[in-house]
């Protein structure tokens, strides 16, 4: 005999208790899963690519989001919500909640989420018609995984140097990316 599953949680209960919670959760297809807490060098990864971002964002008139705000997709008719760490948006949505047409996704890997950031996110997000360049960042290194849809999504390593982000026609050093985080070479 199978155990007894929870109910499945609608969009719009979802919605709700996320508005209202301190947990913050990311849903697929009727499930909820609650996320951990970050680590200093993710925090600082994820606020020094939001600084080197910016302006650049600005320049082409997007908007940088990181930590708290949604990524809604659907996958095989099933409903996503993801919080990725950082998303460029370059199109006006209505919703203050989540983003439906990113144009880039970053997540910082760590222990526990990168097999899911690896596999999963990325077969998910590559389906986000908008969406040109999905990164991968690690906090313990030195070493980002670049997938782009102008190159099949195949994964790009850079290690040294600068990033070079067609989407927001420039680039971004690594230096600056893991700058005061403690990482050498």
């Amino acid at each position: 005999m199978w155990p007894e599953q929870e109910p499945l949680m609608s969009v719009s209960e979802y919605l709700q208790a996320e508005s209202d919670g301190e947990t913050r959760h990311e849903y697929i297809g009727g499930r909820i899963y609650a996320m951990t807490g970050a680590s200093v060098a993710h925090n600082l990864i994820a606020g020094n690519l939001f600084v080197a971002m910016r302006p650049l964002a600005r320049q082409q008139g997007c908007q940088v989001f990181f930590a708290d705000l949604k990524v809604r997709l659907k996958v095989a008719g099933e409903d996503i919500f993801y919080y990725p760490d950082l998303m460029l948006c370059c199109e006006r949505e209505e919703t203050d909640y989540y983003r439906t047409r990113p144009r880039l996704i970053v997540e910082i890997l760590s222990k526990t989420t990168e097999r899911i950031d690896r596999r999963e996110k990325l077969l998910s997000y590559a389906t986000i018609p908008s969406l040109r360049d999905y990164l991968l960042v690690a906090q313990d290194r030195r070493d980002v995984i670049h997938h782009r849809r102008s190159n099949a999504w195949i994964a790009e390593r850079v290690s040294d140097g600068a990033l070079n982000l067609e989407c927001l026609d420039g680039a971004v050093g690594l230096d600056e990316i893991y700058e005061d985080v403690g990482l050498r070479g």
